[in-house]
């Protein structure tokens, strides 16, 4: 039985076409991964099956009484929510029945014999419903998740709003699951997530008796979870029953057969483009040459196979830079209270390090100080007085209302509209996605805009904070292999160890102790 269906589904923005007569069925206790490279509509298509989008065409049918539960990482949260209250909101209706039971309770010691009776057998049957439930084993069972995904349960008393990005992404994942919706609809759930907790993340889905669908570019937890792969391919959504490596194998003999069958077409029509060419003007031919091309004209064309895009990052270097990059002497970040040791750092020239250390210890708030973005609270730092520094902020300050086509020109003036749309293609954004709105695009899109911002701005400090976030694996290796190349100082933020292990010299492990 399915719990989600999609038929004739139609969808884009603008005159970029995303879906066109697509279809998709989800089964009860499906444990399904969604896949495609960046930009061909992964998250739109979640959105569209959480009712966030609405098709151009097509029907959704879903089991109404099943329940739906979407990860949103860019969601909106009541900062001044405290983490406990906002996780609290999954058992609301259970707080409700602890209250009222207490309220019976309160109110037995003023009421006469029959009506204790009757409060006191009210209260206890709410008392057996809340056993039943396992209320009295909540904060336990955030306790586990919280744990998992690598956060402690001291952060249940601290305002939402203190909470560093990675930091607030598990806590929107860690309500979600507490929910134990019917169908999980995870957008890159992996993103600052370590190692451990992915592995934690992957027994918890498979241990999961209800469906999901996952979308990540994490190709270990894929691996691990996936008993369907669908794959978005020219605009349709391909089922392939079986897991992720089922799915790796028959895509490449698909892509063999559409090969085949794209070059087989291509000769036909050119055999019969010839014959029309040469005796649609001979009487005696004339109407087999007609005959031929209403039948090439009727003809349904077989799309051409389509290889993983390509990309061209690179980081132009500015001036030499001295031979102590940035120094810092017994610096204390945070906001009012210290939220590291006292650092004592020296960063040469040429250095390539990454900052680590658990969400939330301070890797960003480190970068925001180290800037001016945010004073220090004790201590100082020092750039070389020869710093030309490129950055990439976790959350780019972009105006969402702009296309990557306005970002751009209005970042570089003097470009004309193609070289715009040259840097765009460089960095992976095609014409049809260069003019839409930034709001409209995937994580990873909008990753790719910035960072085709730095492609033409020289540095010779680069300072990058979380740049893999939202990125497809072909796109994280070209990444990688421009920062390989990059002649200046890096200092990179990156929870992925098999991405800054073979960009980085050394390690900066942020830590409280």
């Amino acid at each position: 039985m399915s719990v989600l269906e999609i038929r004739d589904l139609s969808f884009g923005y603008d005159a970029n076409r995303l879906f066109h007569n697509a279809t998709l069925r989800l089964f009860e206790g499906e444990h399904a991964v969604l896949v495609g490279p960046n930009g061909s509509g992964k998250t739109t298509l979640l959105k569209l099956l959480h009712g966030s989008l609405i098709p151009d065409a097509g029907t959704l049918h879903k089991n109404h009484k099943k329940q739906i539960g979407y990860l949103d990482q860019y969601a909106h949260l009541d900062g001044e929510l405290r983490v406990e209250e906002y996780l609290y909101e999954v058992y609301a209706d259970l707080f409700a029945k602890e209250r009222k039971m207490e309220e019976l309770y309160a109110k037995v010691e003023n009421a006469d014999l029959e009506t204790q009776e009757r409060y006191l057998a009210r209260a206890s049957a709410i008392g057996e419903e809340l056993v039943e439930c396992g209320f009295y084993a909540v904060k336990s069972e955030i306790g586990k998740i919280l744990g998992g995904l690598g956060l402690s349960n001291d952060l249940l008393s601290v305002p939402i709003k203190t909470l560093s990005a990675g930091m607030r992404a598990k806590i929107i994942l860690t309500k979600l699951l507490l929910e134990k919706a019917d169908v999980l609809l995870l957008d890159e759930p992996t993103n600052f997530l370590d190692v451990e907790h992915i592995e934690w993340l992957s027994k918890f889905l498979n241990a999961y008796d209800k469906a999901f669908i996952v979308v990540s570019h994490h190709e270990g937890l894929l691996k691990e979870i996936a008993q369907t792969v669908f794959a978005i391919e020219y605009g349709q959504i391909t089922r392939y029953k079986g897991n992720f490596e089922f799915y790796l194998s028959e895509r490449e003999l698909r892509y063999e057969q559409q090969k085949k069958s794209f070059e087989a077409q291509q000769n036909f029509i050119k055999r019969t483009e010839d014959f029309i060419q040469k005796n649609i003007t001979r009487a005696s031919t004339s109407n087999r040459a007609k005959s031929r091309r209403k039948m090439l004209q009727k003809l349904e064309r077989v799309e051409p196979p389509k290889k993983d895009r390509t990309y061209n990052f690179h980081f132009p270097l500015g001036k030499r830079i001295g031979q102590k990059a940035l120094t810092t002497s017994s610096l204390e970040i945070g906001y009012e209270e210290p939220l590291v040791e006292a650092l004592d750092l020296e960063i040469l020239r040429k250095d390539k390090v990454v900052i680590t250390g658990e969400n939330g210890i301070g890797k960003t708030t480190f970068l925001k100080t180290v800037l001016g973005d945010l004073p220090p609270i004790n201590g100082e730092y020092a750039w070389n007085d020869t710093k030309e520094i490129g950055y990439f902020a976790q959350e780019g300050a972009l105006n969402q209302e702009l296309s990557p086509f306005e970002t751009v020109r209005e970042h570089y003036p003097s470009f004309t509209r193609g070289d715009i749309m040259s840097l765009l293609a460089a960095h992976g954004v095609d014409a049809g996605k260069a003019r839409r709105k930034l709001k409209t695009l995937s994580g990873g899109e909008l990753a790719k805009t910035r960072l085709a911002l730095l492609r033409h701005t020289k540095s010779n400090v680069l300072v990058l904070d979380e740049p893999t976030n939202h990125l497809d694996a072909k796109a994280k290796e070209a990444l990688k292999r421009a920062l390989m190349k990059y002649e200046g100082t890096l200092i990179l933020v990156s929870h992925e160890r098999a991405f800054y292990e073979d960009v980085c010299d050394y390690e900066i492990a942020l830590t409280t102790e």
